[in-house]
């Protein structure tokens, strides 16, 4: 089997937010989207992702504000990945810290998303994952 690169498997919508950006302007980045994620940023610098359930339990179940920064909450000790990275790396990386998903970055920019769904649904399409993964929104 052919080695599979981080770039067939990613999604390369990429929404992000500023540091300073609040944790509503970053929910209604996720809603008006479709997305779980959206990527902090500090100019062109990638600082941290911050996801739909990082809002709930460490913006809203720990007191935060809706006006609270982005960047207070988000995770910033990331493991990032290039396009031309083996996806295998991706699994490895998701497995070891426990993490759904990844930045792709090319010249230190963000340029896609790797999520456990993306994964799934190339790497093992009949997976119940990658069914539910694959499925259209209900919104």
């Amino acid at each position: 089997m052919a080695k599979q690169l981080v770039r067939d498997v990613m999604s390369s919508t990429v929404v992000t937010v500023g540091a300073d950006g609040t944790l509503l302007e970053a929910s209604k980045a996720m809603a008006d989207n479709d997305i779980g994620d959206v990527v902090v940023t500090e100019g062109d610098n990638i600082l941290g992702i911050l996801t739909d359930r990082d809002i709930v339990v460490r913006g809203l179940a720990a007191g935060k504000s809706q006006d609270t920064p982005a960047s207070e909450i988000a995770s910033t000790e990331l493991k990032t990945l290039t396009p031309d990275d083996d996806a295998a790396e991706a699994v490895r990386w998701m497995r070891k810290s426990a993490i759904r998903r990844l930045p792709v970055v090319e010249s230190g920019k963000p340029v896609g998303i790797v999520s456990i769904g993306d994964l799934a649904v190339e790497r093992d399409p009949s997976s119940a994952l990658a069914d539910i993964s694959g499925a259209e929104p209900t919104n």
